[in-house]
């Protein structure tokens, strides 16, 4: 057989085609129809029905905007829940864009160090290159937050709002990565003339001093102090003055940061399960904690997710959205649609080939409120979205069980919904490499 295609392959092909009533049919349908219009398929939606055995209310859904925050808001979802509880509210939000200032700020001096880290490196180096590709973005993963809380705490929303550019993020970002770039040439040049590390700290601190009064141009200077204002659900009205973000954090989230553990379902060889792992360069805070995943089946992964919604707590989750969503519906179901059928091609590749050949990776990280068990096994997730609500069921998303086995791959769960399972948790992590894909959510 030969490496060229020949003529006598294509007028066998031609002719194949041709003579394809399937794909003579498809040629018509997709004309004007855009392709995944075209591939649906509505029985399948026949079971996507908002109606859920476990279905814990909560409040009405956010929006990130036009930003890459979503793991920011699906976290401080997960405790507002807590704080309303408490204060007996309605309706509450805490800024995500405190939390984003803080972030980007860490996550610039993060970065910095890492430049200094590999100056002895070629450019041309993968690390090297990971790390100037990264830069300082949107993204984030669960501990990440929780060392951004740890370290600055928290406040209402109404006491740092949104500005344009903490919600219209794309040329902020890339002005603050242009600025990055520009100060890894001249740290790594300052290295190759034999400066000593002190003498770049002290370089990188000038460079922190502009990245800080950008990131206030951009989003305002975070308040030392504010005043929490609030009325209940009973319409009484309350305050407290002169709180800090930490005094705040401390009243009404205390430890609980520190009873969650990141958990995986990556099934790869070099990743066993009940096994912890660790990326390299992942990470906001330099001198925090570190992303530690425990790695679990799928089973055993559903279990303490579903043991935590039982026990009325909600989950922050990861996943691949990009993967067989129906947008306006709000649902994510790899049944809605039969691109295979459609296209005559061979799209089936199982959740490890996808992770091990970049087809797949974690994009968009969000909230598990509720699940329809049958015979105790789920058969749909209900999740609360960050894209506002003009989708989906006022914001409310549905997921069918099996997009959850294929899409799902990292949940933040408390400490005692993993039963014996949580002493896994303790082992020193295995170390993965930069752009391994249990990283991706935060590039």
């Amino acid at each position: 057989m030969s490496r060229n295609i020949t003529a006598d392959q294509l007028k066998s092909w031609s002719a194949s085609y041709n003579n394809s009533t399937e794909r003579r049919l498809a040629t018509l349908a997709m004309a004007k129809t855009d392709l995944k219009d075209v591939s649906y398929d509505i029985a399948s939606s026949f079971d996507m029905d908002f109606k859920f055995s476990i279905d814990l209310p909560t409040m009405a859904v956010t929006s990130q905007q036009a930003t890459g925050r979503c793991w920011l808001f699906s976290a401080t979802n997960i405790l507002r829940e807590r704080i309303a509880a408490q204060l007996n509210l309605d309706s509450f939000e805490l800024s995500q864009s405190y939390l984003a200032f803080w972030d980007k700020f860490e996550r610039a001096n993060f970065m910095l160090e890492r430049i200094i880290d590999t100056a002895e490196r070629s450019t041309d180096d993968r690390l090297v290159q990971f790390i100037l590709t990264t830069g300082v973005h949107d993204g984030g993963q669960w501990e990440m937050f929780a060392n951004i809380v740890r370290k600055y705490g928290l406040m209402p929303k109404d006491a740092f709002n949104e500005t344009f550019q903490s919600s219209h993020s794309r040329t902020m970002n890339a002005t603050l990565n242009t600025n990055m770039k520009a100060c890894a040439v001249r740290l790594r040049k300052l290295a190759a003339e034999g400066k000593s590390r002190e003498e770049l700290e002290a370089v990188k601190a000038e460079m922190l001093e502009k990245v800080y009064g950008f990131l206030c141009s951009c989003y305002s200077e975070p308040p030392k102090t504010f005043d929490f204002e609030y009325v209940d659900k009973d319409k009484k009205y309350h305050a407290e003055r002169g709180l800090s973000a930490k005094s705040f954090c401390e009243k009404y989230i205390g430890e609980y940061l520190d009873e969650m553990v990141s958990i995986i379902n990556a099934p790869t060889a070099d990743k066993p399960f009940h096994k912890t792992y660790t990326i390299d360069c992942l990470g906001n805070v330099e001198g925090g904690r570190p992303v530690v995943h425990l790695n679990l089946p799928m089973d055993e992964f559903k279990k303490a997710i579903i043991d935590q919604l039982k026990d009325g707590k909600i989950v922050w989750f990861g996943s691949d959205v990009g993967k067989d969503g129906e947008r306006e519906k709000g649902i994510w179901d790899d049944g809605s649609y039969d691109l295979s059928l459609m296209s005559g091609l061979d799209l089936d590749i199982s959740k490890e080939d996808g992770l091990n050949y970049w087809h797949t990776a974690m994009n968009h990280a969000m909230v598990i409120t509720g699940v329809n068990l049958v015979d105790d096994r789920p058969t749909r997730w209900k999740i609360e979205n960050s894209w506002g609500d003009k989708t989906g069921s006022k914001g409310y998303y549905i997921c069918s069980d099996s997009w959850f086995d294929k899409y799902v791959y990292q949940a933040a769960v408390e400490r005692k919904y993993l039963g014996e399972l949580a002493e896994l948790a303790k082992q020193p992590p295995v170390v993965l490499e930069a752009w391994d894909p249990m990283g991706t959510l935060a590039d």
